[in-house]
């Protein structure tokens, strides 16, 4: 186990998934820690959980409503003096064919999933810059390193916070800051459940590939090893998603011959039926 005592994290999407293992694994560490989301009440169960209420500060507010950030990044750093570490990990994925998808899809997906972690860095940045240290993790996905099909929201908002991560981290490295990108592939959460569908409503149930994933407690632990060790980039994936992760650099033209193919085999019908069950 790291010492986190006396830093700082601010972590969104804290309420549930990776966020809210994050959170346990960094108080376990006994570090503080600002939880980040829309919903209040299970923000504070998941602060209950990890019985350290007196290093915890709930701190609410919309992803997207980016005219709050410049209050909501004071209450943040004036609680302890400092934010050390900043986790964009608040979410929302997707589940549906571009074909039949509507615009407003992508707008919600893109401004979750990329616009708010980049507003929300901005906001932060003078004040990490100001005391010439800081991390930032962003939170991405296989789905940022993959195209997948029926995610091409989804695809298009994780492909470009590793965009913007990377080039950020370039431009901080001489200020004290550092920049982790994390791209996990199925993670035991709700990511499936909670996804939109074409119409832009909730998806409402999960599929096998979530279910069947990783612990999201293991998870976090990887994800806090890794910014300890001053890594850049990881992938937290198994199986077929690891191997396309690596075909992605070694031999792309098989990995979309093999992604077609899904397609080909009836990939949608069988999302589809995973709905309707």
């Amino acid at each position: 186990m790291s010492d986190h005592q006396g830093q700082t994290a601010w972590i969104t999407g804290a309420s549930s998934g990776i966020g809210a293992a994050l959170v346990k694994a960094w108080l376990a560490d006994g570090g503080n820690c600002i939880l980040s989301g829309r919903n209040v009440e299970a923000l504070n169960a998941v602060a209950a959980e990890a019985g350290a209420m007196d290093r915890v500060l709930i701190l609410p507010f919309e992803a997207t409503d980016f005219p709050v950030l410049g209050s909501v990044v004071e209450q943040a750093t004036g609680w302890k003096g400092q934010v050390d570490v900043l986790v964009n990990n608040a979410g929302v994925s997707q589940r549906s064919l571009a074909i039949d998808t509507q615009l407003s899809v992508y707008e919600d997906v893109i401004g979750i999933d990329l616009m708010a972690p980049i507003a929300l860095t901005q906001a932060l940045l003078p004040h990490m810059t100001q005391r010439g240290s800081g991390k930032l993790v962003m939170i991405s996905s296989v789905a940022g390193k993959v195209g997948v099909p029926m995610r091409t929201a989804y695809c298009a908002a994780k492909f470009g916070l590793i965009g913007y991560a990377d080039s950020l981290r370039a431009e901080v490295a001489g200020m004290g800051l550092s920049v982790l990108v994390v791209a996990p592939g199925s993670v035991r959460t709700n990511v499936s459940r909670n996804a939109l569908t074409a119409d832009g409503s909730v998806r409402g149930v999960s599929d096998p590939a979530i279910e069947n994933g990783i612990d999201p407690d293991q998870v976090a632990r990887q994800i806090w090893e890794a910014l300890d060790a001053g890594q850049r980039e990881i992938a937290i994936a198994e199986g077929i998603e690891a191997q396309m992760v690596a075909m992605k650099s070694a031999e792309p033209e098989k990995l979309f011959d093999m992604i077609e193919a899904m397609i080909a085999a009836g990939y949608a019908k069988k999302m589809d039926a995973t709905k309707e069950a």
